[in-house]
């Protein structure tokens, strides 16, 4: 019974988040359902012991995370820096080759910081206006951005400032850049698969006699010509280049300042009441991302802003808005996660899962399960790592395997799954485009195949050779 319990918890979750019910509210009363099931008086305890203990400690964590990505990502978009890198690769790679670009540019935004919300508004008009030119249907332009966007430059490749590359950070102290050479194995096959599977399906649809095509449901979101005295695109690119540079280098420079940790004092502080001691190890990631968000922000004014100082104000609100939603839905997630592991029920499924010997490829069915179920990437590791890390973390030391290694497998398993039908990015790349599931989903079911199966070869290819 109490394992039917954790399953209709999860199953509530995953209807509300399918038919578009706020994850917000739905979260606790999922979790709150379950343990009124398991034990009525223990309802109040849990809400405020468990699910806002959890909840907020996630806000605490990865909130600025969350707005300094989508503040930076809006600068980006209004002040032309966005349109212009399309418009550059259009020139230098070439119209015929339409996948190839839009997975460049997608992965160029996202890789430098960019919200993925964010690098689907900015994309589109310009990916439409290049799948027209070519006469290539416009059904298969979500495949590509979804390839570019939310795939292996969301959790993939190392030092991406993604959530999902930074919220390992704080359970296995590792950093965004944890097993480099990895990360970049598994990219290389996803990309490479992914834009196969996409010429593929190109070729194939093509060969029908179908065309461009249109959608009677793309309101306001007509393809659009590129705006006269866009900026350089190298000046567009410099910012995204420079939050990768910045991160990389905030990464190795702040344990040397800081050390192991550091100890907020009466004698700096008077104010304090008591001495806190801060393990820097746990924050190395998400200040190395923050600092570099930072800077890109700075970057951005400086050098535009005569072009976002009319829309700066209107800009930030809606990032801000953006930001808050997309905290507060995982940081639900993750308070949900937090009490269905202490339920009884959890139990049964923590130990079917450690019926998986090997530890990588536990965690990896462990973490997609989860992200598949919730339709989050981030929601669905939360979930698994707020339950399940302490498990991971001693069953890879007892084999010998780095938690570079881990977290890796963890975050590019996060993003297996995850894209699911009631995905909130799926359904927001589809309504950008103003398509159906039913037109456009297959494609979208492709890449997450293929970002799937990345998973387990990379941590075949781990095995093989012991690379890190």
């Amino acid at each position: 019974m109490s394992f039917l319990i954790v399953l209709a918890a999860l199953g509530f979750l995953m209807l509300a988040a399918y038919r578009g019910y706020s994850v917000i509210l739905f979260a606790p009363l999922a979790a709150l359902g379950a343990v009124l099931l398991t034990d009525p008086g223990a309802v109040a305890p849990v809400f405020s012991g468990i699910f806002m203990e959890k909840l907020v400690g996630f806000v605490k964590l990865y909130f600025p995370v969350f707005l300094l990505g989508a503040v930076f990502g809006k600068l980006i978009e209004i002040s032309g820096f966005s349109e212009s890198i399309v418009v550059a690769a259009i020139r230098y790679i070439g119209r015929t080759r339409a996948n190839a670009v839009v997975v460049l540019v997608c992965a160029l935004l996202t890789y430098g910081g960019v919200s993925l919300f964010v690098v689907v508004f900015a994309v589109y008009p310009f990916a439409a206006e290049l799948y027209r030119q070519s006469n290539i249907p416009k059904r298969l332009m979500p495949g590509a951005i979804a390839l570019g966007a939310f795939s292996f430059t969301m959790d993939t490749l190392p030092g991406t400032p993604q959530i999902q590359n930074i919220i390992p950070t704080t359970f296995f102290k590792t950093t965004g850049w944890a097993a480099p050479w990895l990360g970049v194995v598994g990219s290389i096959a996803m990309l490479t698969a992914g834009l196969v599977y996409l010429e593929w399906r190109r070729r194939t649809v093509m060969a029908t006699g179908e065309g461009y095509g249109g959608s009677a449901g793309e309101a306001g979101n007509k393809p659009t010509a590129a705006r006269s005295g866009l900026p350089h695109p190298l000046l567009s690119i410099a910012p995204l280049v420079l939050v990768g540079v910045v991160n990389f280098a905030l990464t190795k420079m702040i344990p040397q300042w800081y050390g192991d940790s550091y100890a907020l004092t009466g004698d700096a502080l008077p104010g304090l009441k008591s001495a806190i001691n801060l393990p820097i190890k746990t924050v190395i990631g998400i200040w190395a991302v923050e600092g570099a968000l930072l800077l890109g922000i700075v970057f951005v004014l400086v050098t535009a802003f005569n072009r976002v100082r009319t829309a700066f104000a209107e800009g930030t609100k809606a990032a801000v808005g953006g930001a808050l939603l997309a905290a507060m839905n995982t940081a639900s997630e993750y308070g949900f996660g937090g009490v269905i592991a202490a339920l009884p029920g959890f139990l049964a499924v923590s130990s079917a899962l450690k019926s998986v010997p090997d530890p990588l490829v536990n965690a990896a069915v462990s973490v997609t399960t989860l992200a598949g179920i919730t339709g989050s990437a981030s929601g669905g590791m939360s979930i698994a790592l707020a339950a399940m890390s302490d498990q991971f973390i001693r069953a890879a030391e007892a084999a010998q395997i780095p938690l570079e290694v881990l977290h890796r497998v963890v975050s590019m398993a996060s993003g297996g799954m995850d894209t699911l039908p009631h995905n909130g990015a799926v359904i927001t790349l589809l309504a950008v485009t103003g398509l159906t599931h039913k037109q456009s989903y297959g494609e979208i079911f492709g890449i997450t195949v293929i970002k799937t199966l990345a998973v387990f070869f990379v941590i075949a290819v781990y095995y093989l050779t012991g690379l890190v």
